[in-house]
């Protein structure tokens, strides 16, 4: 059960991958809803979930199947690893869509929205994790954040090899079946959290060259913006350079 759980999350990401059409920074006259589709999918299969009784079951059946007793921290470092790896290929010579300023724009946009909806949502939802150790399992945060991640770095390297991305949602698949291992989310807390973070960087493309013409025009400083995650709270770094 638990490797059907990883396929599933997999096969889903390739399938987006196939079927997604790029985003480009400059929006087209007409705009395409096609890659919306699946993540929206999977974030409403989530509040379906929070109160139907039978994808509750697939809930509860799944997460018997894990050995709870074992649990691991790599998902803390799984999590942030796509994303990271745009800024890394970077600086190796491998240069990705936009350069700094921009994709920093994209970045810090797709963070902004992702850790708000997820926390808002998880204060609206209340349900309680596997574990029982507190009422903010709906969604995955850390889930969210690495597809927010997988898709960044889909949008950066695509143009050069869609396999860029298909190693981030790997390992964002890899960051979700972690958190059902450590008993500290359901499946579809997982499948919703994929959702929420695919769309908030398909959100924060969109937003781009809107942000970039009103609020970071060309100057001479440098802005970073990046989440952070201490363990048992999300949150938000800012840098800015002079």
């Amino acid at each position: 059960m638990k490797i059907k759980c990883v396929f599933l999350l997999v096969l889903c990401t390739l399938y987006l991958q196939a079927q997604n059409q790029a985003v480009d920074s400059i929006p087209s006259k007409k705009f395409d809803f096609k890659p919306l589709i699946l993540p929206s999918l999977f974030v409403g299969y989530g509040f379906v979930a929070l109160n139907n009784p039978t994808l509750f079951s697939i809930d509860t059946d799944i997460q018997e199947s894990f050995d709870t007793t074992k649990s691991t921290r790599i998902d803390d470092v799984t999590m942030l690893l796509p994303a990271a790896s745009v800024y890394g290929l970077n600086m190796v010579g491998i240069k990705g869509k936009n350069n700094f300023k921009n994709r920093s724009i994209v970045f810090g946009t797709a963070s902004i929205l992702v850790l708000s909806t997820v926390f808002a949502t998880k204060s609206l939802t209340k349900r309680e994790r596997p574990n029982g150790a507190s009422e903010d399992s709906f969604p995955s945060g850390h889930t969210a954040v690495s597809f927010m991640g997988a898709e960044f770095l889909y949008q950066e390297y695509k143009h050069i090899s869609p396999w860029y991305g298909i190693v981030g949602y790997g390992v964002a698949a890899t960051t979700g079946y972690l958190r059902m291992h450590n008993n500290k989310h359901w499946f579809s807390d997982v499948v919703a959290g994929a959702g929420f973070g695919i769309l908030s960087t398909k959100a924060a493309y969109l937003l781009q060259p809107y942000l970039q013409k009103t609020l970071f025009k060309e100057d001479k400083t440098t802005s970073f913006l990046s989440p952070f995650y201490n363990g048992e709270q999300l949150g938000l770094s800012f840098v800015r350079s002079f």
